[in-house]
Order: structure tokens, then sequence, then C-alpha cells
């Protein structure tokens, strides 16, 4: 680790992150990995619909990034998704290849048949859902987790218990059932769930600890958005010992989403110098691949990989980024565009604009002006773009000085 990993040629965040009293009670585990979820849990936001063809490109390009698994779809939801779970474990992209299963033994053999890898096998764990959404008697939710399990593990499947609900549970059913499906079933790691985003940020640890108490099996994060908690929690839970994070391109997801990948890797990496492998630089490709296939939407200033979150609009940080240009861009940014594949950034022209924004396009156009004509050029920029609530373009902004400076010479 860098001296000042705070502060490298490519990031700089806060050196608060990094102080002994702070960080003395972190127990991030050594390896730490990515078990990609997209392609099924993703698939779940209401109006996403991924044909084999996207699957196989999203999968491909989530290898790429450098995940360590790929959740490839539920062979149970259809001929189709099952088609596609053969496919992508068929062109062995490189990571291992999960599927996701009903606690049911055909689920099971359905998933074991495709070839995968492993499976992540669910159950309601809370007691209300089991008697309310599903109309089930308690007892029959753990027989099933028991048979399923265990008949995954005969299948050689790496097994991966997910208790639906588990945040909402009462805690001592939750712990009853993980440790009878532990030592009845079978699990190599159990997931730790919050499917609807409840669990606040400073009972993670404890739900960790308590849940550690019973079963000794690695841990895996799977938190959702409804609070807008789910990368903070994910990164307490590692911080506690958990060591796999399932995670969807951009929180793509059921309801608000699940956690989004770039977010934990990039606070991994740069808030607690912890490089787990993932290619970074690839991040704001495969964000845009999966939501154009996706048809979704984000936010244009959306952390990490948003389509504008590099460009200036306010004149006064225009002019930082001009001062700061030869090898100083991170005290405008915590980190650079580069590092995960945006583009340089630069100043655009809008209502919030100045004349650092002015001077800084007439340098693009090989044009110069005196400070009055400045002056003018930058009030006609606030006004065109005022009228039209956009950011001016190129010939917008030409056509405004041309106009200037004529009035200048008249």
């Amino acid at each position: 680790m860098s001296a000042q990993p705070w502060k490298t040629d490519r990031w700089f965040v806060s050196p608060w992150n990094y102080i002994p009293e702070a960080t003395s009670d972190l127990a991030f585990p050594p390896n730490i990995q990515v078990h990609d979820i997209t392609l099924r849990d993703g698939e779940q936001q209401a109006g996403v619909e991924f044909t084999k063809e996207d699957k196989v490109r999203i999968a491909a390009k989530l290898a790429e990034a450098g995940v360590h698994r790929i959740e490839a779809g539920m062979p149970a939801v259809s001929p189709a998704d099952e088609a596609a779970i053969r496919e992508i474990v068929k062109l062995r992209l490189g990571p291992k290849i999960f599927a996701f299963s009903r606690c049911m033994v055909e689920d099971i053999k359905r998933a074991a048949d495709c070839g995968v890898d492993g499976v992540v096998v669910e159950i309601p764990s809370s007691e209300h859902i089991i008697q309310y959404a599903y109309r089930w008697p308690l007892e029959k939710a753990i027989d099933l987790s028991i048979k399923a399990t265990r008949f995954a593990h005969e299948c050689g499947l790496y097994t991966v218990f997910f208790p639906i609900d588990a945040t909402r549970a009462e805690v001592g059913q939750y712990l009853n059932l993980i440790e009878r499906v532990a030592n009845e079933g079978h699990m190599d790691a159990l997931a730790l769930v919050d499917t609807f985003g409840a669990l606040s940020p400073h009972a993670v640890r404890y739900f960790v600890q308590k849940t550690r108490e019973r079963i000794s099996q690695p841990l895996e994060t799977h938190f959702h958005m409804d609070f807008g908690h789910g990368v903070s929690n994910t990164i307490i839970a590692l911080a506690s010992g958990a060591s796999v994070i399932q995670t969807t391109v951009t929180g793509i997801g059921e309801r608000a989403g699940n956690t989004p990948m770039e977010d934990v890797v990039l606070s991994l990496l740069m808030l607690y110098g912890l490089d787990i492998g993932i290619k970074t630089e690839v991040l704001t490709e495969l964000s845009r691949l999966v939501l154009s296939l996706a048809g979704v939407q984000i936010p244009s200033n959306r952390q990490i990989v948003g389509e504008r979150l590099f460009e200036i609009e306010s004149g006064i940080i225009t002019d930082w980024l001009r001062n700061c240009s030869d090898g100083y861009t991170t005290e405008v940014f915590p980190f650079l565009p580069e590092v995960v594949g945006q583009s340089a950034p630069q100043a655009v022209l809008g209502k919030g604009s100045g004349l650092p924004s002015v001077r800084c396009w007439l340098d693009r156009l090989g044009v110069s002006a005196t400070d009055e004509e400045c002056t003018a050029i930058l009030r006609e920029v606030k006004n065109a773009s005022l009228a039209s609530k956009t950011l001016l373009d190129e010939r917008t902004f030409r056509s405004i000085v041309e106009q200037v400076k004529a009035a200048s010479k008249a």
C-alpha cells in the first residue's frame, strides 16, 4: 500500500479514511469476490427483458471486467433463460457460472443439467412471508431447504443458501433455520439477504455477528437499495468478515434495485485501499452496455458512470480545472475519469457558466476577445441557455461570439 493511499496519481480521497483509530476494528477478508446478479435479479426490474443474445454479451463484458462469478439466470423461468445459461457455460468466459433455484429438487436438477459451477438456493425465511405470501407451514420451508441443499451438494454444485427476507425475520427463527440447514442439509456459503433494503447500517455488524455465532460457512452479501443503504451496508458486512458481494451493474433490479457493483468496487479501492481485481477502466462501458440493453436511463450525474459526471458548468469550477490541468485534476475530481473509462473533463456552457467558461471555449475555437466582449458573450450565453433550458452547443456559441464581436466593431 502507498505511504499515502488516500492520494495517488489516480485519486485523492480523505486521509481520515486511513487513520488507525478509524480502521482498527475493520476485519476485511483477504480475498473479496464479486458475484454478479445482473442477469437474474437485475432483470427483475420492471420492464427489463434480456434476450439470450443480450445475456451472452453482458456476460462477456462482465468477464472482461474481471468479475469472479456470474449468476446467469434461473433455468426454471423459461426455456430461453435455460438456453442462455447453457450458452454462457459453454463459452468458458473465465468467471464461475451460477444458477438461481427455488428450494426444489427439480430446480436443482435443471441447474445441474446446465453445467453450472454453483447454485444459489432460495427459500423464504421470515414466518410472516411464509404464511402470507407462500401460504406454507414453517416446517415445509425448512424441510424443502434441507432436501434441496443436500441434493445440490450431491450434484457437485457449490451451494449458496439464500434465505429470502432474512432481515425482517424474527431473529431466533432465522438463526434456527440457517443452523438446521447447515447441520441437516448443506451450504457451502450463506447469503445475508436484505430483500427489502430494510436493514440500517448500524445493525449490519450485529446481523453478521449473530449469524456467525450459528454457522461457520463463508458469508455473502445481498442488499437492496430501498432506503439507499446497499453500498454502505455491503461494505460494513465485508468489514465484519463477509467475503462475497452479490451486486448488479449500476444497481438495476427490482423496486429500487440491488447494490451497484461499481460503487462498492471503487469505494473498496479508493476509500479502503482494497483492490479486488476488477478492471475499473471497463466499468463505464459495462454500465452503458447493460443500461442500453435493459432500456434503463440513469441521472446524467450518477456517480462513477453518469454521462455528464465530468462536465463542468460552474464558472468557478471551470477556473479550478484550467488552473489544475497540468497534473492536478484530482484537486477538482476525487478520481481521474480514465480510471473508470470516462472521457476527459470538459467545461460546458449554460446558465451557471462564468467568464472562465467563456475563455475556455474561446481558446478551444482559437478566438480572442476583450474583457468587455467576454462579459457580453457570457450574458448572451446565460440568456440563450435559460431560454432553451439546455446547454449550448458549439454552433450556438460561435454565433453568439460573432454577433458580439460584430456589435463591438459597429
